[in-house]
């Protein structure tokens, strides 16, 4: 990239555009692989890669920093610039253009075409948004078919260039009832005619979720939001979303995003272009109920006597989170980063932890060594993301649940330490993309969780919420190969071809007095779940956020048995968790309609995402 351009991207950074502070959904993936295939090929620098979802004025900056540099883009990429230049007008001062519209092009818009109502003040002090959301999308094999319909709306409000407020919310389900045959998927409730599709224990990159009651399918609800004071250097808010850290394009091994969105309390500070920091802190659905805190229920009924008798409603354990992540960028071509974060389970938040700039172990140490009580779930990490030549980008991250040097060392008898295995979690990956071919681009990434990552020996400090694990889907004592062939043949078209392979190995479980025997087992040892799946995705983006979408897919999912023998069970507690055959551990981390050799097709539409 030549001097000047490099110049022209810094200067859009210090120059700006200052609307609208609020988060851009992980979901609305055409926007952010856009972007990155921009920094792949050397055209933007601006980007941050391991904390999403981006703001909108961020991408804003970015699609303006890539206005700035356009004689380097393909006749497709600048049509793809022009598009979301538009979805994203309200940032840069102007009105979005729609189709079939009422407008006056300067205050207002009504879009029919691609459902939309854009509203600014001439004086650009307040803007909004307001947009339904509208989607379905029918999945089917041989063993029937699973209907996904969602509907619902999103409004987003700027006021005087310094408070964003915004929100959401999506009904979706999931149905198979009207397809599904009873000699593939039993009438029961807890196979819910096979369309629950995500479940904590499934092992796929679907996102989490928690059901509403009901007699068959599966029903549940989104609602997302929050509200953010922010300036030129930086923002604080409370939210309600889904995000990621690491860079990935499968799935991160740091905070992944799977899981449901929790409330948090947010900071962002860029005081500089070299540097961003990140804090959150959440409060997690913990899913382990405290038997010390309930309701007391009058008047039910006792099913035996048929009198009234009082009831009492076990109430949910309290669990938090805090993180932070120091993210640099010494030069145009290289970005690391490095952070820490910690579970922990209080009656009432712990203001330490609210502290950002922190070490969080060292202020848990504080905070429970006085006592002689068991220590909180923390965690480091780091990122690394480099791109040495136009249309090459490499990356890598770590995720640390725990480390000792001395497991480092070649392995003495005399010192058992040796012999045992950090539980730590890395991914590495590649994109080659727009050379020799523009548009194409050829993926590749490899993950790795050793024995009792992500675990604990105490339920409610797991690295969960509503029992999702929030790092890499596969979990620990696991492994991930995804590789994708993908073409951008026209503006707003994108063709993927994947293969995925997805292991999983002796599960065990973490019990403290025998956690150092169970980490000196050997990893990656006897297999007990794969998963092998291709798939090609269509995806049509007619206007912003107004999908087509159609695939195909094969996937192989098959388990085995793990009984007795040389890996007979130390911890019999837990037979069937660790040593059980190959029936319950593909019931456990397969969805049913996935179970075996499946080919399957969807087709679907979406107004927003």
């Amino acid at each position: 990239m030549k001097l000047k351009y490099w110049l022209i991207g810094l200067v859009g950074w210090c120059v700006g555009v200052s609307a609208q502070n609020i988060p851009v959904s992980l979901e609305y993936t055409r926007v952010y692989d856009f972007l990155d295939e921009l920094a792949t090929d050397g055209i933007i620098h601006s980007m941050s890669e391991a904390v999403r979802p981006f703001t909108r004025v961020q991408i804003a900056n970015m699609l303006v920093e890539a206005q700035s540099a356009d004689s380097l883009m393909n006749k497709r990429q600048k049509d793809d610039l022009a598009f979301y230049l538009n979805e994203f007008s309200l940032e840069r001062d102007t009105m979005r253009e729609g189709y079939v519209q009422y407008t006056d092009h300067k205050t207002y818009n009504l879009s029919l075409a691609d459902p939309q109502f854009s509203y600014m003040t001439k004086n650009k002090k307040f803007k909004m948004q307001i947009k339904p959301l509208l989607g379905a999308e029918v999945i089917g094999s041989k063993k029937g078919a699973i209907v996904k319909r969602w509907y619902g709306a999103e409004i987003q409000m700027d006021i005087v260039n310094h408070i964003s407020i915004w929100g959401s919310l999506r009904d979706i389900s999931y149905n198979g009832k009207w397809f599904l045959k009873d000699k593939y998927f039993p009438t029961s409730h807890d196979k819910m005619m096979g369309a629950r599709l995500a479940k904590p224990s499934y092992l796929n990159n679907r996102l989490g979720l928690e059901y509403k009651e009901s007699n068959d399918g599966g029903d549940f609800s989104d609602s997302k939001g929050g509200i953010n004071v922010y300036a030129w250097f930086g923002s604080i808010g409370v939210s309600r979303e889904n995000i990621r850290w690491g860079d990935a394009y499968h799935a991160s091994n740091i905070l992944s995003g799977r899981n449901p969105a929790v409330p948090q309390l947010t900071l962002q500070l860029t005081p500089v272009w070299w540097f961003q920091f990140d804090y959150f802190h959440a409060w997690l659905i913990s899913n382990v109920l405290n038997d010390e805190d309930y309701y007391v229920e009058k008047e039910r009924v006792d099913p035996i006597t048929g009198g009234y008798v009082l009831h009492n409603e076990t109430r949910p354990r309290s669990k938090y989170m805090a993180a932070n992540m120091f993210t640099f960028k010494p030069c145009k071509w290289v970005h690391f980063g490095f952070g820490n974060s910690i579970v922990y389970a209080e009656n009432n938040p712990q203001a330490a932890y609210f502290i950002p700039f922190a070490f969080y172990k060292s202020l848990d140490h504080l905070l429970t060594k006085g006592n002689n009580s068991e220590n909180q779930n923390s965690q480091v990490f780091f990122t690394l993301t480099v791109r040495p030549v136009d249309h090459l980008k490499l990356y890598g991250s770590c995720y640390v649940d725990e480390v000792n040097w001395k497991r480092l060392k070649k392995d003495d008898p005399k010192d058992p330490v040796t012999t045992q295995k950090n539980p730590v979690s890395y991914l590495v990956g590649f994109d080659w993309t727009g050379w020799p071919i523009k548009g194409l681009s050829l993926k590749g990434e490899f993950m790795r969780s050793y024995i009792a990552c992500y675990t604990h020996s105490i339920d409610v400090l797991e690295y969960t919420s509503n029992s999702y694990n929030m790092g890499h889907y596969m979990g620990d004592n696991a492994q991930s190969i995804f590789v994708e062939l993908s073409y951008r043949p026209y503006k707003g078209m994108l063709l993927q071809l994947s293969y995925t392979n997805d292991t999983k190995y002796n599960q065990y479980y973490y019990i403290r007095e025998l956690i150092g025997k169970t980490i000196a087992e050997k990893p990656f040892g006897k297999k007990i779940y794969q998963n092998d799946q291709v798939d090609l995705k269509f995806t049509y983006e007619v206007h912003p956020n107004m999908y087509l979408i159609a695939g195909l897919s094969y996937n192989y999912a098959r388990a085995f048995d793990n009984k007795g023998g040389k890996d007979a069970p130390y911890v019999d507690e837990k037979t069937a968790e660790q040593y059980g055959d190959a029936g319950y551990y593909l019931d456990k981390f397969c969805p049913e309609f996935y179970q075996g050799k499946n080919f399957s097709a969807n087709i679907g539409f979406s107004f927003g995402f």
